[in-house]
């Protein structure tokens, strides 16, 4: 179970200070798949990167399975089973996707049907993509794919997805969808997403919505996606003229 308690955030600009986040709290029971959405700038992935230690709260408490992890780096946290899909994932020149894969399960002894199997979930095929490098050669959208693979590879009990349909094709989006769908019915792990995408939010558990630094709404899907086109259209100047 993840327990945030009064999350806040603040930083300092030109001005004074701003808050990012604003006395944020909630619990995500174990095996859920919870999407984050809202505004861009509303403080989604702050507040992901608050959860896996990428960003230090101004105040607040996390806790994972009952354990305050507040003070916690990344790598304890990782150690913890908590892993993190970047919105840009970084690339690794004379890192392979092999390498990669290996490194992410922790298994030095890989196999590469195993590597075949986390690739194919993202539209990969391993023999195109194992002996390739993580640098500039791939695309966007391929590095993109190889994190989400790593991630499977982790077989964390918490995977954070930062917008994981950014840069990825149809196709593949697709793909990646049905592979969100298989690990829920599976119940090994809890999932965070962070999108804006109806097809994801319409495969949460709950949806959190967050904007100007706070939980606006959390419900089901069929609760929230009509607050979300309320939202949208209340704020668009051709509608409300």
């Amino acid at each position: 179970m993840l327990e945030l308690k009064h999350i806040c955030y603040t930083v300092q600009d030109a001005d004074g200070s701003l808050d990012i986040l604003k006395d944020v709290s909630l619990t995500i029971d174990d095996h859920k798949l919870v999407v984050f959405t809202g505004p861009n700038g509303g403080g989604k992935t702050t507040l992901a990167k608050i959860i896996m230690g990428l960003v230090t709260p101004t105040s607040g408490q996390i806790l994972w399975n009952g354990q305050d992890i507040t003070s916690l780096s990344i790598t304890e946290r990782a150690k913890l089973g908590i892993s993190y899909g970047f919105q840009q994932p970084p690339r690794f020149k004379a890192l392979t996707v092999r390498d990669l894969l290996t490194l992410a399960s922790g298994d030095k002894k890989l196999s590469k049907d195993k590597c075949c199997q986390y690739l194919t979930k993202v539209g990969l095929c391993a023999n195109d993509y194992l002996e390739r490098e993580v640098d500039v050669s791939l695309s966007g959208g391929e590095v993109k794919r190889i994190e989400i693979a790593s991630i499977l590879a982790r077989g964390s009990q918490l995977m954070i997805f930062d917008e994981p349909e950014a840069g990825i094709d149809l196709w593949s989006f697709a793909r990646l969808t049905e592979t969100f769908e298989q690990i829920h019915r599976q119940g090994d792990a809890t999932m965070i997403i962070i999108s804006h995408q109806e097809r994801i939010i319409s495969l949460a558990d709950e949806v959190i919505v967050v904007g100007d630094g706070s939980i606006r709404h959390r419900g089901t899907a069929d609760e929230i996606l009509p607050k979300i086109l309320t939202d949208t259209l209340g704020g668009c100047p051709v509608l409300s003229r």
